[in-house]
């Protein structure tokens, strides 16, 4: 079977990943060139906030028309996450080759924003993959599980192993917006302090400029399992610290005039996904929050206070609430 793949994300290339590893496909399109000959390499369009968008609107449009094309010599598409991109993709295919089918794994998160998307996500789409139990309410079709449940399959034992870590995103902006915080951390942390790196940065570390307080890791998840806490940027890896049981606070800056658009447009009680999803449960919140504004000596209090039974415990009830891994059923909705 061949498959035309929109994979622009780190996080979706992850997950598509583990569907890679399970069945074999010939792959064409936008996704990590680690699995092979990419019409143009997902790295190409990673973004972060909404200025960060608009140079890449010209490179879109042109790959949206070529992939669309693309979809003819091919037998069904799977889109990965990425909405902004993957819905005018989506509607361009089915302009021009409207009888192939599309499967769309990890929706649009209409349950924050643009509850619009629905009605064009039922128009376009033909097959709707959701990874979180609660987006049942918005969407038809079976829940498929959590890819995170595939990826991660070793959790925190109990052990002190005196280290500290630090994720400052996949993004370049996340990573300058954090790091001189991270730093001012790191000076008050008398443990060892390892931090993070995407192996996107592995040849380009300089973004981080001083480096000198922590040593280097390019595995999340192994570093995770070996920390007593982590400072997380907002995003998928939150989730992961929370599913392997690695007691951790939640770190977001954006540039002022983002934070305010997204805070005009998001109308959530939280930005963390194990918050969100507890929340849908009825549960109390899982981790802290810190966005735009940090206090360190708070900060380096969450890390000497945190309780990793009680984390245990919460990271137990959360595999239970995402029940199971995801790949095999969206193979199953790509073979069907």
């Amino acid at each position: 079977m061949k498959l035309l793949i929109s994979s622009l994300e780190p996080s979706a290339n992850l997950h598509l990943e583990e569907i890679l590893k399970r069945e074999k496909f010939e792959i064409v399109g936008i996704f990590d060139e680690k699995f092979g000959k990419t019409l143009y390499s997902s790295k190409e369009f990673a973004v972060m906030g909404f200025l960060d968008v608009l140079p890449k609107i010209k490179k879109a449009k042109e790959a949206i028309k070529k992939m669309a094309e693309l979809s003819k010599n091919c037998d069904k598409v799977l889109l990965i996450d990425g909405p902004s991109f993957n819905i005018p993709l989506a509607k361009e295919i089915k302009k021009v080759n409207p009888n192939i089918e599309i499967i769309y794994y990890i929706l649009p998160k209409v349950w924050a924003w643009k509850k619009g998307r629905i009605k064009t996500i039922n128009e376009f789409i033909d097959k709707k993959a959701y990874i979180f139990p609660f987006e049942k309410e918005y969407w038809e079709k079976t829940y498929v599980g959590n890819p995170l449940l595939d990826e991660i399959t070793t959790f925190r034992d109990k052990k002190i192993y005196n280290q500290v870590a630090f994720l400052a995103g996949s993004r370049k902006s996340e990573i300058k917006s954090l790091m001189p915080i991270f730093r001012e951390l790191a000076k008050k942390i008398d443990v060892k302090k390892v931090l993070v790196v995407p192996k996107s940065y592995e040849n380009s570390m300089e973004i981080y400029e001083d480096i000198s307080d922590f040593e280097i890791s390019f595995d999340t998840h192994k570093t995770l399992l070996k920390s007593d806490f982590s400072y997380i940027c907002s995003g998928t890896a939150t989730l992961e610290a929370s599913i392997i049981g690695t007691p951790f606070v939640l770190m977001y800056k954006a540039r002022q005039i983002e934070y305010l658009i997204a805070k005009m447009f998001v109308k959530l009680n939280y930005v963390g996904l194990a918050n969100i999803i507890f929340e849908k449960e009825g549960l109390e919140q899982f981790h802290k929050e810190y966005l735009q504004k940090f206090d360190i000596d708070e900060l380096i209090d969450d890390y000497k206070n945190s309780n990793l039974d009680e984390w245990l415990e919460k990271s137990k009830k959360l595999k239970e609430i995402l029940k199971f891994g995801s790949s095999e059923n969206v193979i199953k909705l790509l073979k069907e």
